[in-house]
């Protein structure tokens, strides 16, 4: 007799399972993150699942984005929201780029906080760090992320903490839409109603027009030129140097006003586009500082015990910026240039001739722009009385030669101006003051902007030197004769018309003429 696998009381087992199933939401906000100097988009993805309840976060996340799980439950649970018994996942995605930075976490608790609702807002932004409290507040990284998306044309809305817009002001172009609570950003998603801050930024400095191009400059006055007593082919010197931004060296005994000169070239530099600040202020970001957006040219004078990786930027893991960025679009003033490391005064070479330095590590390779007005100071031999008439010199014939060959043909060669200091006298006198300099400076500079250059007369490309630096017949045959005399390389060649280029713009000549010319070469080293 056959039997039944199942008794008549029970019904049969089900040959398909009927457990229903739920489509998951899957929300999302973008944010960014730095990757050397420029910022790369982020989006911040959401999940909750049935399972055990945890709070994941993943997508190759540094510790302060992990430390930021604790921040959020905290701003979370002091508003009244309570955490659902689900798994929750945070995705930062792309997965394979290393993401810094406390500005994550707002991203992440609106998505918690929101998790029932469907949020379609494909090109919001949203940046803030939390505190404990649900407060939201900035970070150091902001300002140089929102300027670079900004750049990259990425960025046209976002959520930022209301703190940091006395900063954010400044990038024009962005629809910011400024937050003080977790409670204020998540009312501001729900409802939709986003409204721009109308805060503007106005720069407290003279204005200058040229082309449809405005330019800003901060004519205050720290140390006048007028204190200088004497030296005047030093101020001459100076004066050339910060109309083009040239490359300029003094050498001379100790006390003759090196350094007097040097600091106050700060104060004659030309005027500045909005462009250029805002990459100076980004910069200063960087370096953990925060900057007043004044329309002067930063300048950084660094100690000769400087390390290469303060000079250039460094680090093991992420690579940061240096001295050298932090006096772009400035001056980087060397004092006591030949006791400088052989190594820095060498590497000088790739900024002074490109105008970017290229910072390579394991984990990160980092390029970043350096356009700098490079300014040395040295003593003529180790104890600094070699061209004194009244002192002795102690050093030996090998000890100078051991001390100037510290400065190589290569590097010497990228200096526009070189000049040697005289001695001080009672008899030298207060000669041009620092406001009457200025005024020839933004003379000559707004010749030169009329004429259609994008880059001053120091830092003119190859194939602009010959579109700007007309020379007469007189003086291209003194040129030509100095080119057989002075064996003279190419480079060299190049900057003799600059420097005589600008010369001209200061006499206001549309051409340059032979006096040009032999100014220009009479402050070449010998």
């Amino acid at each position: 007799m056959s039997q039944n696998n199942h008794s008549g009381n029970l019904p049969p087992k089900p040959t398909k399972s009927k457990i229903a199933t739920e489509k998951t939401i899957v929300n999302s906000l973008l944010s960014a993150t730095l990757v050397g100097l420029s910022a790369n988009r982020i989006e911040v993805e959401a999940t909750f699942n049935r399972g055990l309840p945890g709070f994941a976060v993943v997508g190759l996340v540094s510790s302060d984005i992990q430390e930021s799980k604790e921040r959020v439950k905290s701003a979370l649970l002091t508003n009244d929201f309570k955490f659902p018994p689900l798994k929750i996942t945070i995705n930062l995605s792309p997965s394979d780029i290393k993401k810094r930075g406390t500005h994550f976490d707002l991203s992440i608790a609106l998505l918690i906080a929101l998790q029932k609702n469907r949020l379609d807002e494909s090109e919001l932004y949203v940046f803030g760090e939390l505190g404990l409290d649900g407060r939201v507040k900035s970070s150091s990284t902001l300002f140089p992320i929102i300027l670079s998306l900004k750049e990259q044309g990425l960025l046209k809305r976002a959520i930022v903490p209301k703190d940091a817009m006395p900063h954010l002001s400044h990038i024009a172009g962005v629809e910011f839409i400024a937050v003080d609570s977790l409670t204020e950003a998540i009312e501001l998603l729900k409802n939709k109603s986003y409204q721009a801050s109308t805060q503007k930024f106005t720069y407290k400095a003279d204005s200058i027009v040229v082309n449809e191009k405005v330019y800003y400059d901060d004519r205050s006055i720290d140390s006048d030129f007028r204190d200088v007593k004497g030296q005047n082919i030093a101020k001459r010197a100076a004066l050339i140097s910060a109309s083009g931004m040239h490359n300029f060296m003094m050498e001379g005994n100790p006390g003759c006003g090196k350094s007097m000169i040097a600091k106050r070239l700060k104060d004659i530099l030309p005027p500045l586009q909005e462009e250029d600040m805002l990459t100076i202020a980004k910069h200063q970001f960087l370096d953990g500082t925060t900057p007043d957006f004044l329309a002067k040219r930063p300048m950084r004078s660094p100690h000769h015990t400087a390390t290469s990786a303060s000079i250039f930027g460094g680090g093991s893991t992420q690579a940061r910026i240096g001295e050298v960025a932090l006096a772009h679009k400035g001056v980087l003033f060397f004092d006591e240039l030949p006791h400088f490391s052989k190594n820095i005064l060498e590497a000088l070479r790739e900024p002074l001739q490109d105008r970017k330095v290229n910072i390579s590590r394991v984990h990160s390779k980092v390029e970043y722009e350096a356009d700098i007005m490079f300014v040395g100071a040295m003593n003529p031999c180790a104890c600094g009385n070699l061209l004194s008439k009244q002192k002795e010199c102690r050093c030996s014939e090998q000890e100078i030669k051991r001390y100037r060959n510290r400065l190589s043909d290569p590097f010497l060669d990228r200096i526009d101006l070189f000049v040697v200091m005289q001695e001080i006298s009672m008899e030298d006198k207060a000669g041009v003051s620092s406001k009457e300099m200025k005024k020839m400076v933004n003379r000559s500079f707004i010749i030169q902007k009329e004429r259609g250059q994008d880059n001053l007369n120091g830092k003119l490309l190859e194939h602009e030197i010959d579109i700007f630096c007309k020379l007469t017949e007189e003086a291209e045959k003194i040129l030509f004769s100095a080119i057989e005399r002075f064996s003279l390389s190419h480079r060299s060649l190049g900057s003799i018309k600059k420097v005589a280029r600008t010369i001209a713009d200061l006499e206001e000549s549309k051409d340059i003429e032979k006096r040009h010319i032999l100014e220009a070469l009479s402050y070449r080293k010998r």
